[in-house]
């Protein structure tokens, strides 16, 4: 079977191919929501992934979502009750470590952006035949980096992926070399230490700091 609506590109895609960078965001302090979010657009981002791993982390998608500048996802969605759950919190794009069949079902019936996490050729080759053109790659930097991303996805010159797991500033160029990658997940810009110590400005320069690299390396 064939999820035609997986193909759709819809304004998470749009937002996640121009800045190349996708935040990957563990948070639980409903305070920091709106915070971060300034901080992320001051730095010139304007998208994110709240990971579904704290228990607060429907809310902070909620109030993020209230800015119609700002295209926010869910991330670790593990069922159709997270996807559900996150879309009506008001996520506008699904990402998940692996591919899930049931999470396909349910993003698919309410025709909304779904990126599932692959590892492997097979696992590649598989979520192709569903349907998907754009791809989560992870962990990539413990199944071998760059390296093994280049490898694996070669085949695949019609896909793009979206690297995340162990990428920062110090091998992002090496992940853009391959021509297969759409953007890169990452969360060194949004670290625990600077949530737990408020420290915003250091997100916002973190962020421009990568945005700026990032675009550099296509200039």
């Amino acid at each position: 079977m064939t999820y035609l609506s997986m193909n759709i590109p819809g304004r998470s895609m749009f937002a996640i191919a121009k800045q190349k960078l996708m935040p990957v965001v563990i948070i639980n302090d409903v305070s920091q929501a709106e915070p971060l979010r300034e901080a992320l657009k001051e730095g010139g981002v304007y998208t994110a992934e709240i990971t579904l791993r704290t228990p607060n982390a429907l809310k902070i998608i909620r109030i993020i979502s209230e800015d119609p500048d700002f295209c926010v996802g869910a991330g670790t969605v593990l069922s159709p009750g997270d996807a559900d759950q996150a879309q009506s919190a008001g996520a506008q794009f699904m990402v998940s470590p692996g591919l899930s069949l049931a999470v396909v079902d349910e993003c698919d019936r309410s025709a909304v952006p779904y990126f599932p996490g692959v590892a492997t050729p097979t696992e590649i080759q598989r979520a192709r035949d569903l349907g998907f053109n754009e791809l989560k790659f992870f962990p990539a930097e413990a199944l071998g980096g760059a390296q093994y991303l280049k490898a694996v996805v070669a085949p695949f010159h019609d896909m793009k992926f979206i690297p995340t797991g162990g990428i920062n500033l110090s091998n992002v160029d090496s992940y853009f070399a391959v021509p297969q990658v759409l953007a890169v997940g990452g969360s060194w810009i949004v670290n625990e230490k600077l949530l737990a110590s408020r420290d915003f400005s250091a997100i916002t320069s973190l962020t421009r700091e990568a945005v700026s690299y990032i675009k550099s390396l296509s200039s």
